[in-house]
Order: structure tokens, then C-alpha cells, then sequence
């Protein structure tokens, strides 16, 4: 079994409620209907249950029927959750008059819906920006405990089963923080290891925090930061198995580990590997997946109290199905990390 099956069997296995609040999107309500049809989560989508079911009807889907339809414009709870935003956002100065409003948008009500213990997360994006999909959840679900710096986790399958798990690596952050401190970069590499546990199910995750040094093989202020990120997360996480700085050799070829970091227990024998900025994994992930033909699911968002994950704009009916299979996955360890 692949891993996309198989994170898609554990979301079968516990299925969690998850919101689509871009409710006629129709790559999106297509996906829906796959998720519906298989049981891989309980959806609730947002909108008007009019034009969802007349787009559904368009596109001859089958299933949506099996979904929670709320619209945000008439609905049971709409005062209690504008009494919830109120209250959460009191000490920002906005007043209930201002949350009523804000109750109408998708996003905002999505996220209102799993602070009040009604879903498990959420997933938008194919036609909001980043931007707009993370202030809501970040004014509302906030961060995890410990946690100030949301990040972008993806799941590299690669040809190369020698490295990582079977040629599966997860890595960070590809998304989010241009240019992270050291303590930024430490709750990274907490959080990767975290998405690596829960989305991509390892579970010895070994952390490489990547720089162009291997253990004082050169000498900067940006080697600098890589280890003292290090030396913090080991502080945030003492069980989690982690060294750096390490360059990408030294993290994934046993032989190279071995002479360039001796006595590491993770040179060598990487799977989650931890960028030093925004800038480098971005551009090291799309050239493994362009180059070496590997299979980049994600972003996976990372640090969020409950997930809130963010599609691209150009996004395929696979990958929203795929999305929220992952962020069932995430949901439900999150309960168990309550």
C-alpha cells in the first residue's frame, strides 16, 4: 500500500468533520463527493444550499446530500458563534456589531465551528489566498501550545528508496516563514516531525536541520543559527531525535553521514529534513520533485491549535482529495495530543 492509501485508510478508520468553506467551488464539491463516497471524512460545507446543489447537479455528483450544509447566512448558531468571535477578538476592540459580520464569511464561520468543538478542521484555498484562509484561523484556532510560528510541511515520494523511509521524506518549511530565527526554526522542526508522525505515519521521525556545514565544516552566522535552532528544539522536545547542522549529504547517505559526522545518529539516516529559510526549501523541493520525478504532496500546514490546511489556487480535484484525507489525519492526532 502507498502512502496516499494508506493516510487515506487511517482518515476511514476515524472519520473526523471537516469543513469546505468554499462551498460551490466545483474542484472542490468534486472531491467532496469522492470523500463522501468512500467514507473517508464527514464533510461540512459552506454556502448556499441552493447553489451548491444546483453546481453539484451540474457536475452529476451523487454524494453531496451525505454533507452538512450550513449557510452562513441563516443558520441555528449564527448569533452563538458571533458571540464566541466577540469574545475572542474583545481584547483586538471588535465589537459584536463587527463579528456578526464577520460570521458571514466562510472562512471566518469555518474556523468558528472548530473552536466551538463542531469540526476537526478545515480546508480552503482554491479560491482564497493563503493570506486569507490563515488570518481566521490564526485570530481564532491560534497557535499550538509552545508554538508562535506557522509552517509549511511537505511529503516528498521519491523513486530513491534508499533514503528516508522507503523514499518518503518529509520537509520543512516550504510555505510560510521567509526567513525564520533560531527559535522559529526550532518550532519547525518540532512541528515537521509532528506532520511526519501524524500525516506521513513514521514513527522514528529523525530530524537534519540542513545548512552548507556539517558540523563546523564552515563557519557563518547563518551555521550559526542552524545550531542554535538545534540546541532549542532538542530544549522544546528532549525525546525528539534530531542534529544538524548537517548538509544534505551527510543527512541522507549513510557513507557521507559516517565521514563527515561520526558518531551521529542521524547523519546518514534522515528522514525529515528541516531548511534553513523559506527561500532554500522552496526551491529544493520543486527541484526534487521537477527533476527527480518525485511526488510533492502538500503544503501541510503546521502549528495551527486544530488544522487548517491551504490549497493552491491551481489545484486538482486529487489534490483536494488528498488534502482532506490529511487533514483527518492531522485532526485526529491532534485529539490525542490534547
Amino acid at each position: 500500500m502507498d502512502l496516499i492509501n494508506e493516510i487515506v485508510e487511517r482518515a476511514k478508520a476515524s472519520r473526523q468533520r471537516i469543513v469546505l468553506p468554499e462551498g460551490t467551488e466545483e474542484r472542490t464539491l468534486t472531491a467532496a463527493d469522492r470523500v463522501l463516497a468512500e467514507g473517508v471524512a464527514d464533510l461540512i460545507i459552506l454556502g448556499n444550499p441552493a447553489e451548491i446543489k444546483a453546481v453539484a447537479a451540474k457536475l452529476g455528483l451523487q454524494n453531496i446530500d451525505k454533507a452538512t450544509i450550513i449557510d452562513p447566512e441563516n443558520h441555528p448558531k449564527k448569533e452563538e458563534y458571533a458571540q464566541l468571535l466577540a469574545e475572542l477578538r474583545k481584547k483586538k476592540g471588535m465589537t459584536i456589531e463587527e463579528a456578526r459580520k464577520l460570521v458571514l464569511d466562510p472562512l471566518y464561520l469555518g474556523c468558528l465551528i472548530i473552536k466551538a468543538g463542531d469540526a476537526d478542521g478545515q480546508l480552503a484555498g482554491a479560491r482564497n489566498t493563503t493570506g486569507n484562509v490563515l488570518r481566521p484561523a490564526l485570530q481564532i484556532i491560534k497557535t499550538a501550545p509552545g508554538i508562535t510560528c506557522v509552517s509549511g510541511g511537505m511529503l516528498l515520494i521519491t523513486k530513491a528508496k534508499q533514503y528516508g523511509e522507503n523514499g518518503v521524506l518529509v520537509v520543512g518549511d516550504v510555505a510560510v516563514t521567509p526567513v525564520p530565527d533560531a527559535e522559529q526554526l526550532a518550532q519547525i522542526a518540532v512541528c515537521t516531525a509532528r506532520t511526519a508522525e501524524a500525516v506521513a505515519g513514521f514513527k522514528d521521525p529523525r530530524v537534519a536541520m540542513l545548512s552548507f556545514s556539517t558540523k563546523g565544516s564552515a563557519t557563518h552566522e547563518v551555521v550559526d543559527k542552524v545550531i542554535e535552532a538545534t540546541r532549542l528544539a532538542k530544549e522544546m522536545d528532549p525525546a525528539l531525535k534530531i542534529d544538524g547542522e548537517l548538509q544534505a549529504d551527510a543527512a541522507l547517505v549513510p557513507s557521507v553521514g559516517e565521514s563527515k559526522a561520526p558518531g551521529s545518529a542521524i547523519a546518514g539516516h534522515a528522514n525529515v529534513l528541516i531548511f534553513p529559510s523559506l527561500e532554500v526549501g522552496n526551491i529544493a523541493y520543486k527541484l526534487v520533485q521537477r527533476l527527480g520525478d518525485a511526488d510533492a504532496v502538500g503544503p501541510v500546514l503546521q502549528g495551527i491549535a486544530r488544522p487548517v490546511n491551504d490549497l493552491s489556487r491551481g489545484c486538482s480535484v486529487d489534490d483536494v482529495y488528498k488534502m482532506i484525507a490529511i487533514t483527518a489525519n492531522q485532526a485526529i492526532a491532534a485529539k490525542t495530543q490534547k
